[in-house]
């Protein structure tokens, strides 16, 4: 797994999505696999089908199919590491500023990013909470949802679904 370290794993992305995820970085088993949110214990895959943006649970390896739904992936910063710990202030920051510029280039409806403190690093806006944010990027509304890592126990596996579909309505009605 250590070999996966550093390596990059292409968005799942197009023009004009309804929703860009966007994960913190690559941990090392979405790197080894390169399909992301690969590790066992992570919530996402789970949240977006109990949330109803996904007709069935889809497994990483399926992550192709999100296109067919306007829905994408991405990430903060590109680089994998075992631990979002690893990543330096600066790296969040400059990720924020190309995240940004994808979106401005992308141009999907939605911006969710996973993960509060990323978020605040990423965009140096230390006061975010989870849900809806008042920042846009050209026309994009951004949205926080909460780390559906395994790690991130006190959001229980409903309140996460609870969460991504507050953004999956809001994600409707435009």
């Amino acid at each position: 797994m250590q070999a996966a370290r550093d390596r990059l794993v292409p968005d799942v992305a197009a023009d004009g999505l309804r929703v860009l995820f966007c994960g913190i970085n690559p941990g090392l088993m979405t790197a080894a696999t390169g399909h992301h949110f690969a590790r066992p214990g992570n919530r996402f895959w789970p949240a977006l089908h109990r949330s109803g943006f996904t007709p069935r649970l889809l497994p990483p390896a399926d992550q192709g199919e999100l296109l067919s739904y306007g829905l994408g992936i991405t990430n903060v910063v590109a680089r994998a590491t075992a631990r979002a710990d690893e990543l330096s202030a600066e790296e969040y920051r400059e990720g924020g500023r190309l995240l940004a510029a994808k979106v401005s280039r992308l141009r999907p409806r939605w911006l969710a990013v996973l993960g509060v403190t990323a978020y605040r690093a990423a965009f140096e806006d230390p006061r975010a909470r989870v849900g809806p944010q008042v920042r846009t990027i050209g026309g994009t509304r951004v949205w926080v949802l909460p780390n559906p890592s395994g790690l991130n126990a006190h959001w229980t596996p409903a309140a996460l679904a609870e969460e991504f579909g507050r953004l999956r309505e809001a994600a409707a009605d435009r």
